[in-house]
């Protein structure tokens, strides 16, 4: 027994003596105005962003409402994976929430059901949001960052830098400054209650800090991105793992100084480019919400007549038919090849058909821009396709759309 318990203490002394493995560490600072990098330290290695991943989840979703996809007022269904998400503010499965208050919840709160809800609500799936946030990545020259999740919970392969996660910061100030004031709230309304601040700190004692965003895991570290403006001086500065809140603080404060004191006070402002998306524009004016639907008539020769169907929002049992009263809208010949088209997944309302054909368009901007958009009522739902494409347009956007995770078939003599 006598050697039992020595051999115990023993082992919890050398646990005590044994130091917490500390997460990497990394630093960057960077003059907001042109971008230039003021001070690095590891910049460049690959670590865990944890909730810094939040800052694109919510860039995504800017982008989405600009784009028309979604608004600040749909009300968004929490789904039951998004409620269970560890760590969540409390967003019941089942119940309906504004978009804005999932957007104040992750920006100021940094909640991972609001995350995941917002996730699902604009892409349909958490792999399909991710696969969107790896190609906002890429069109912003985020090069080292691959997401995984829109939360930054631990998972394999869900890594970033400190200088893709500074170039994140500068881009939602420049590209969205309409909304970039949620991360600055020292508190918020976000439905179900009021919620504080998670950089509070940083914002009541640097003057001029307004933003932006933290994050803490076992394996990040406490990290931080943010941003402080000081007599028309703008800097940011991120910290990845830090060894704790208050030591993170700390190095940011010191960041800060040392930002000011580098940057010059006059300076010619660069701001970034328009994101670079491959092969479509992903950002911009939404189209417009409603269109003629085109169809070919059936049996139509070279020279043939595109006829539109009246699309009222509750289709009567006539207009269903298919003989229902058809309107010729123009003429457009066939000549060229464009005698091809794209037809997405079946839906089970018009509306959704509509919401599907007018996403997919503006993701392959390009390609699909000049194409006519038609629903077709089918058996169990409605068939949403874009037509009068040449067959080597319909492929090439096909593939570019079913990289994307859309499902889509070419089709011919639509």
């Amino acid at each position: 027994m006598l050697i039992r318990a020595v051999m115990a203490l023993t082992v919890l002394v050398c646990m005590a003596a044994t130091p917490l493995r500390a997460a990497p560490y990394a630093e960057l600072v960077m003059d907001a105005r042109t971008g230039e990098v003021l001070r690095s330290r590891n910049a460049d290695t690959r670590l865990h962003p944890a909730s810094l991943t939040k800052m694109m989840t919510l860039y995504v979703a800017f982008e989405a409402v600009r784009r028309g996809e979604i608004t600040l007022d749909t009300q968004v269904r929490i789904s039951s994976n998004a409620a269970s998400t560890p760590y969540a503010i409390g967003f019941r499965a089942g119940t309906r929430v504004p978009l804005r208050y999932l957007m104040r919840a992750a920006a100021v709160r940094s909640s991972n059901d609001a995350a995941t809800a917002m996730a699902e609500a604009i892409s349909g799936s958490v792999p399909a949001f991710a696969a969107r946030m790896n190609r906002t990545a890429r069109a912003l020259g985020m090069n080292s960052t691959t997401f995984k999740n829109p939360h930054g919970l631990t998972q394999s392969g869900h890594l970033s830098t400190a200088r893709d996660m500074t170039i994140m910061g500068r881009r939602l100030f420049y590209d969205y400054p309409e909304y970039y004031n949620l991360f600055g709230r020292r508190t918020t309304n976000v439905g179900i209650k009021t919620v504080r601040n998670t950089n509070r700190r940083v914002l009541d004692n640097y003057r001029g800090a307004d933003g932006i965003k933290t994050g803490f895991t076992n394996a990040a570290g406490f990290n931080l991105v943010a941003s402080a403006e000081r007599g028309g001086v703008r800097v940011i500065a991120t910290v990845f793992g830090g060894r704790s809140a208050s030591t993170r603080n700390a190095r940011i404060i010191e960041l800060f100084d040392m930002g000011f004191a580098r940057a010059p006070k006059h300076v010619a402002e660069r701001r970034p480019a328009p994101p670079a998306y491959a092969g479509a524009v992903s950002a911009g004016p939404a189209a417009p919400p409603r269109s003629a639907r085109p169809i070919m008539r059936p049996g139509s020769d070279a020279d043939a007549v595109l006829i539109a169907t009246a699309a009222p929002e509750q289709p009567t049992a006539e207009a269903t038919r298919d003989d229902a009263p058809r309107e010729v809208v123009t003429r457009a010949s066939t000549q060229g090849g464009r005698v091809y088209g794209i037809t997405l997944s079946r839906q089970p309302t018009r509306s959704a058909a509509d919401k599907l054909l007018l996403r997919t368009a503006l993701q392959e901007l390009e390609a699909l821009d000049d194409a006519l958009r038609q629903v077709s009522r089918v058996n169990g739902g409605f068939e949403p396709s874009f037509i009068g494409l040449s067959q080597r347009e319909a492929q090439r956007a096909c593939l570019r759309l079913q990289s994307r995770d859309v499902d889509c078939a070419v089709t011919f003599g639509s």
